[in-house]
């Protein structure tokens, strides 16, 4: 009962969008944990290509098989498409994407076998939900929004609606692409020009990126920030090698845990400017490097996350 309780007070939930694997998939999890009722239905996510749904639902599904694969094994038939014409559903939960099936079959065909799959009380999880939202009118269960953060709802009668998430979520990637690849040049540069090796800890802070070190680094800050600002004024490419490196300019590969969450070139990243001092954790007894992009703000260190209402 309590768990019921907690699902019907919710509002929004939310979380860092880690740029990891392992993170992305360690967030999966824990979303399950916090806000999956056995009795979900229907499970829509929303957000641009690249943006980690598909983690996000291998870390809450695992073992669920994806119908866009992508290794470039697409599953075909379409598993909920399969026994359509039976009226029989032998999995109980099913994968689709929107976005990449809508090229292979009719929307209308697709909403048919959503419709009939919840009615045996299947459950189905859509990538791309909010495209398919105005054909099936009904609204998911449980919507769930990757950008810069990760937004988890759970819609009544008056809203959220799909689109509304995708207006916060396709607005807001850009800040964690720019983020991310200010992060790896960072890291590049510290690894490269002063010595310290991949990896170092990684967190979040919203419109940029921590680096945490166990002893505080002796190295001028600033002369980080220029090194890394002359990778974007010289606007270098950042292009994906594969699901662990990507290339920075016409370097060699450089290891990177999300390589699809970047901008295409350094000069895309707005802003960029490191905090000129080194934050000490008492509680995790780390120091903590900080990034920032996009416009600007308030400089105090301890005021990057405050909350706005």
């Amino acid at each position: 009962m309590a768990v019921s309780l907690v699902h019907e007070a919710l509002m929004y939930a939310v979380y860092f969008a880690p740029r990891g694997k392992k993170r992305l998939l360690n967030l999966g999890h824990q979303l399950a944990q916090r806000h999956l009722s056995p009795l979900d239905k229907l499970i829509g996510f929303i957000g641009d290509a690249g943006a980690g749904k598909s983690l996000l639902i291998k870390g809450m599904f695992p073992g669920l098989e994806l119908t866009n694969d992508d290794e470039g094994v697409n599953v075909r038939p379409l598993p909920l498409l399969k026994n359509i014409d039976k009226g029989f559903f032998y999995s109980h939960t099913y994968h689709l994407d929107i976005r990449f099936e809508s090229a292979f079959t009719q929307m209308y065909e697709l909403v048919d076998a959503v419709k009939k799959a919840i009615d045996q009380d299947k459950r189905v999880i859509i990538e791309h939900f909010d495209l398919i939202y105005p054909f099936l009118g009904l609204n998911a269960e449980i919507l769930i929004g990757i950008g810069e953060e990760v937004i988890v709802t759970r819609p009544n009668i008056f809203g959220p609606l799909p689109q509304d998430i995708a207006n916060v979520v396709f607005k807001s990637i850009k800040y964690r692409k720019m983020a991310h690849t200010a992060e790896d040049l960072t890291c590049k540069v510290l690894e490269q020009e002063f010595g310290f090796k991949h990896p170092q800890v990684h967190s979040d802070v919203k419109h940029g990126f921590v680096l945490e070190f166990p002893h505080e680094p002796d190295i001028d800050i600033a002369e980080i920030e220029r090194r890394v600002k002359e990778y974007i004024d010289n606007e270098v490419d950042i292009c994906y090698l594969d699901d662990n490196h990507i290339r920075i300019g016409d370097g060699e590969q450089y290891h990177c845990t999300g390589p699809r969450i970047h901008v295409r070139n350094a000069g895309e990243i707005e802003n960029f400017r490191l905090i000129k001092e080194y934050k000490y954790d008492p509680i995790s007894k780390v120091y903590a490097l900080v990034g920032l992009v996009g416009d600007e703000r308030a400089a105090d260190i301890n005021d990057l996350n405050k909350l706005t209402i």
